[in-house]
């Protein structure tokens, strides 16, 4: 008997499309990257920028990118072929930036293998007495007494050539073993590759059932990463020395705002975090009803995203205050961005706290469900513009299923390098170069052009759908019908274009001529 071709999926209730939306815009940027940035770029002006490119570009594109998946009822590939078929290319490069997003895949394998060892007492990294620790070792209760004295001469521990703090070599040398360099490629670490291998299965077995089994599985790993942030944000906050690092948060320095390169990362904050230009709001959209309201959904997980950006600070920079007051050292000393941040700042502050382990074991537990559930929505994204492609061979029993293994053990293979001694190095060269801000950003233009001379060709397209007395409204009104509405969107829409448009011409303009110039092509 031959197999029926089965229909494409919906989301069983709204509250699984917003929980794993949700779980999509809010990752792993917010925590570790944004706080970084607001201090970097002027504390509290960063936030001009930021929320105005928030509002011109972030909130616009989310909203065109989730009402395209919405109303095509296509996923990142084959929408472009009922909207523009010239700029199908932008499927294209969803792939592509999928495929090198899925790098940050190893952080969550870093994360896992912390949590494990957050269940050792005392924590490895607060202690000099392992196997891979060095006679430079410093322990976290020496770093406490900053100042020892030799003589006349004065040694500081925390900053000197001659030590390094328990944390880092328990990073450099327990965790990753680093090499002398990039070009040193070394042996695969073990232990990093099977926590790998832990966090692939777990991807899979949570999405191998399409969104029926995604819908279920983002109930908590949407909600639990709240949940930790709310407690770490309770108690950072009472912590001596917190409001310290609160303040060097959100200091204003207003002289920044001048700075073009300030705007330029604030653009590049806002499309990373919002998660545009790769696919993965299209995708998790299309299985929405089509007379569902993308238009209030858009907004408010654009503003849960600011939010909870913004709240990560409050609970990182009180960490750090706390550091700096526990070490008697400034806070610019101990504020770091990536995975200095959360590998070891953040880990050197637990260790300090009262029950370390339990509040190590929060903070890794919140890193890795933020982190999964970006994965959830790439894999999503890779399958089902293959499934959308081929419909008549991939929707039957079981194609499903197979196909996400392939791209999973494929994926896996590809970053079995980054698990290696030299493994950090190509991390961190895949991050600058990768799908960064300026890929983003182009891409990002690609569509509000496309979506601008396509813009006749939705109003027909809004007229093919089954009659609703919400659609009008919903998403790219005709004009005259809701003039109110429809001249914002189209206002939003020229203001996007001319942003990504000037951005993307100044960091062109500081863009060197240099091997990094040549990387980035």
């Amino acid at each position: 008997m031959e197999n029926k071709v089965e229909k494409r999926e919906q989301w069983t209730r709204k509250r699984e499309y917003i929980l794993a939306a949700a779980g999509n815009v809010v990752g792993l940027g917010n925590v570790w990257r944004f706080p970084y940035l607001c201090y970097k770029n002027g504390g509290g002006a960063f936030l001009v920028p930021y929320c105005l490119f928030a509002l011109l570009c972030g909130v616009p594109l989310y909203l065109m990118e989730t009402a395209i998946g919405q109303y095509t009822q296509e996923g990142a590939m084959t929408c472009w072929s009922k909207l523009c078929p010239l700029a199908q290319g932008a499927g294209y490069s969803y792939i592509v930036i999928q495929l090198y997003s899925r790098v940050y895949t190893i952080i969550l394998a870093w994360a896992l293998l912390y949590l494990i060892y957050c269940f050792r007492d005392p924590l490895p990294w607060a202690t000099c007495n392992n196997p891979w620790n060095t006679d430079r070792c410093v322990d976290l209760s020496s770093l406490n007494s900053t100042q020892t004295h030799r003589g006349n001469q004065s040694v500081n521990w925390t900053s000197g050539n001659l030590t390094k703090s328990s944390v880092s070599e328990f990073w450099e040398r327990g965790v990753l073993s680093m090499s002398g360099g990039i070009e040193e490629l070394g042996g695969v670490q073990w232990e990093v590759l099977l926590c790998l291998l832990a966090v692939w299965v777990v991807c899979y077995f949570c999405i191998w059932k399409g969104v029926r089994s995604t819908g279920k599985v983002v109930y908590f790993t949407a909600v639990f990463p709240y949940v930790m942030l709310a407690i770490l944000l309770v108690r950072g906050l009472t912590f001596p020395g917190a409001w310290q690092g609160v303040v060097y948060y959100l200091y204003p320095d207003p002289s920044r705002l001048v700075d073009l390169q300030v705007w330029m990362e604030a653009c590049a904050q806002v499309l990373f975090s919002y998660g545009v230009a790769t696919g993965t709001h299209i995708t998790m959209s299309s299985y929405n009803k089509v007379t569902n309201n993308c238009y209030r959904d858009s907004v408010w997980l654009c503003v849960l995203n600011c939010c909870t950006s913004l709240v990560s600070g409050f609970v990182v920079f009180s960490c750090l205050g706390f550091m700096a007051e526990k070490q008697g050292i400034p806070i610019e000393k101990v504020v770091t961005s990536g995975s200095g941040l959360a590998f070891i700042a953040f880990p050197q502050a637990v260790a300090m706290m009262p029950l370390p382990q339990l509040w190590a074991a929060c903070f890794f537990i919140m890193l890795i469900l933020l982190g999964l559930d970006s994965v959830f929505a790439g894999l999503e994204t890779l399958t089902s513009s293959m499934i959308d492609m081929f419909p008549g061979q991939m929707r039957r029993p079981w194609r499903r299923e197979i196909l996400l293994v392939v791209f999973s053990s494929f994926i896996f293979l590809l970053q079995i390098t980054l698990t290696t001694q030299g493994g950090v190095y190509q991390f961190e060269l895949i991050d600058y170069y990768g799908a960064n801000g300026i890929c983003l950003l182009f891409v990002s233009l690609v569509q509000c052009v496309a979506v601008g001379w396509a813009f006749g060709f939705l109003h027909w397209l809004l007229s093919e759908f089954p009659a609703s007395e919400n659609k009008r409204r919903l998403c790219v009104p005709k004009l005259g019908q809701q003039p109110g509405l429809g001249h914002s969107l189209l206002l939003f829409g020229h203001n996007t274009h001319l942003c990504c448009q000037q951005v993307l011409l100044h960091r062109g303009l500081f863009q060197t001529t240099s091997v990094g110039a040549v990387a980035s092509c």
